[in-house]
């Protein structure tokens, strides 16, 4: 696991989110970072109880009843648990597939039923597309558990990029298309899932970070009933559509230079009322990490309604990936999904910091 920067002690990064075109909501908040007691995930693959492992994606995290689970991944999730933020580590095991793949899957995301079915999404990465090659091109599955996560159904992939556009040829350095490294939301209605998801295939003008979406009715058979946000309606199958990003890549994936914003963490912010996002940006093939970056959103139904996004870290390791909000009030059950003004930023499965939203 990458090792972070500690901040100065007393500094304070202070971001004024306003006003920067008909993109952006009038009166954005205003997002603080202040040094904090670090706290590890206990992540994926872990050498020793007194030694993290990996995290290599989006971390999930659910309560069931007085346990806080967390998911962390790298190439295959282990659940760890513990009754609160700070004490994840009390239980940790390696969950199983109910099949077997060509290729990795690792838990992203996360959503408990009322009736005490975990629905999971995981991001899938085939082996031997490019013959000769490490590249992949990812995929997005979905996924079952009646034990919290222990055991998982393998409920098929429901989204994947357009025919025809794998680029063995590529200068990125990890994947020659696909779709990929996302995140999950039920909307305050409970009546659809939100898909965010980074594209990583065909044209420039449909790589970054796209938006799909499908019925939390049809969650036990999802496949085929995900639809993709193109040209101002969810009218393109989950599986082959085409996109239209809510942020679109500056430069191409697949050239040496590239730069484009990928792995959003979305979550809903009860201060705030609205709908946050943090995401990384990359600035070249190696996806060096440029920064971490917010936007806010009043509904998740219309896409467009996302803020520029502003940012709010740098000086990272060039492998400072995942940013992502926890909230860290066990009283009101926070989690990745659901945060309040004040709740921890982590990067790469370690927090180093305070976030306050100030409205």
């Amino acid at each position: 696991m990458s090792s972070h920067p500690a901040l100065p002690a007393l500094l304070a990064l202070v971001f004024g989110l306003s006003g920067a075109g008909c993109r952006t909501l009038s009166r954005e908040p205003v997002v603080t970072l202040r040094p904090a007691p670090p706290i590890y995930f206990p992540g994926a693959n872990r050498p020793a109880p007194d030694r993290p492992g990996e995290t290599d994606s989006n971390s999930p995290l659910h309560w069931s009843g007085a346990t806080l689970y967390v998911f962390n991944s790298a190439g295959h999730p282990w659940r760890a648990g513990g009754p609160d933020l700070l004490h994840l580590g009390q239980t940790y095991l390696k969950t199983e597939y109910h099949n077997q793949t060509n290729g990795g899957r690792w838990i992203e995301a996360t959503w408990k039923a009322d009736d005490g079915t975990l629905y999971g999404w995981y991001h899938f990465e085939p082996t031997g597309l490019c013959p000769g090659t490490h590249l992949t091109a990812p995929r997005i599955g979905a996924a079952r558990s009646r034990d919290d996560g222990a055991h998982w159904e393998d409920l098929g992939v429901v989204l994947e990029a357009r025919p025809g556009t794998l680029n063995c040829a590529t200068k990125n350095f990890y994947f020659a298309g696909g779709n990929g490294d996302f995140c999950v939301l039920l909307d305050r209605r409970q009546r659809w899932l939100y898909f965010f998801l980074s594209t990583y295939a065909g044209d420039p003008s449909e790589q970054g970070v796209a938006v799909a979406r499908m019925a939390w009715a049809d969650r036990d058979a999802p496949v085929g009933r995900v639809w993709k946000w193109h040209a101002g309606a969810w009218s393109e199958p989950g599986r082959g559509g085409r996109v239209t990003p809510i942020f679109p890549a500056r430069v191409d994936w697949h050239r040496a230079d590239a730069d484009a914003f990928w792995g959003p963490a979305v979550h809903w912010n009860h201060h705030l009322r609205r709908y946050v996002m943090l995401l990384n940006r990359a600035r070249d093939f190696r996806w060096t990490q440029e920064g971490v970056y917010v936007s806010f959103c009043p509904d998740m139904a219309s896409p467009a309604a996302w803020s520029r996004p502003r940012k709010i870290l740098g000086d990272l390791p060039a492998d400072g990936w995942y940013p992502q909000v926890v909230g860290s009030n066990a009283r009101r059950r926070e989690t990745d999904k659901l945060a309040g003004r004040t709740a921890r930023l982590f990067v790469r499965g370690q927090s180093r910091w305070e976030i306050d939203f100030g409205r």
